[in-house]
């Protein structure tokens, strides 16, 4: 048995009316596969011309390692120099990833290889991250802490991405005061016998390839898997809703610093509570 997935629709390419129209207002992602290809990233980013622009730069590595109560918000399991990173990623299958690092600051001249595109909403121009991952690495099941809308442009090779709306959350085994679901589910092949709320979860999945971009809308739960070595890029606009908006606010303002004061105050006890706690909520709408 696999999941309730759907194919997530795919353009070629599409106005910005009709983004807004088909898409941003009814909020459903969607793939657009040759949107970017005046881009000179498009021809020259692949792991051979990040190492050769950033291979001096020392990058933050996270693994698949579950949540402990000593690690801080993001905190990097361990640092290495890029030029080495892409070495390694190209001669074997590692859980290493990059995640949330920001190009302008770290290497500027890269943004003269890309440019904001003009989707009718406000792109965040401070902030386009980039996210690097070997072969059969993954991000757990999470949500973007902001509600934003995402538009994830993806470089060399492949990566699945897995998608749910917050409605789903009920089924998805969301673990309280954060952002993740159980860090032990594996959505590329869920054990439904240890988990059957997620027989009851409607969700959307593609492969994404190079020069592809994918709009995920506000608060969309995402899990990525690299197919293949590769890197993707983030592009973000604040939640419009005003709802979502106000979930953002209190998840970067009051959800955040309690559950970093709950880790000192209980330790392990707190993060094994929370994870029990995903299971008996998530049970009462089975």
């Amino acid at each position: 048995m696999k999941l309730n997935l759907q194919d997530i629709p795919r353009v070629k390419t599409i106005t910005k009316e009709d983004f807004i129209k088909h898409y941003f207002k009814p909020q459903k992602p969607v793939v657009i596969e040759h949107f970017i290809e005046d881009w000179p990233a498009y021809t020259k980013w692949n792991l051979d011309y990040i190492k050769a622009t950033a291979g001096d730069k020392t990058v933050p590595l996270y693994d698949d390692r579950p949540v402990d109560y000593k690690d801080g918000f993001n905190q990097a399991h361990a640092k290495m120099k890029m030029s080495d990173y892409v070495d390694l990623l190209q001669r074997e299958p590692t859980r290493y990833r990059i995640f949330l690092w920001n190009i302008l600051k770290e290497v500027p001249q890269l943004q003269k290889d890309f440019k904001f595109p003009d989707f009718g909403l406000r792109l965040m121009k401070k902030l386009p991250m980039l996210f690097f991952g070997g072969r059969d690495s993954y991000t757990f099941m999470h949500y973007d802490i902001d509600f934003a809308n995402i538009f994830h442009f993806h470089f060399e090779g492949k990566k699945q991405c897995i998608l749910f709306d917050q409605n789903q959350n009920k089924y998805l085994y969301k673990v309280p005061h954060a952002l993740i679901t159980r860090e032990d589910i594996d959505f590329s092949h869920p054990d439904f016998e240890k988990w059957p709320a997620l027989k009851n979860a409607k969700g959307w999945i593609c492969d994404l390839n190079h020069g592809e971009v994918l709009y995920m809308p506000e608060g969309y739960w995402h899990y990525m898997r690299y197919l293949t070595p590769g890197f993707s890029m983030s592009l973000r606009a604040i939640a419009r809703n005003p709802r979502n908006l106000s979930k953002a606010i209190y998840n970067i303002f009051i959800m955040r610093n309690y559950d970093n004061l709950m880790r000192r105050l209980k330790g392990q006890k707190w993060i094994d509570y929370k994870n029990k706690k995903a299971i008996t909520n998530t049970n009462r709408y089975i």
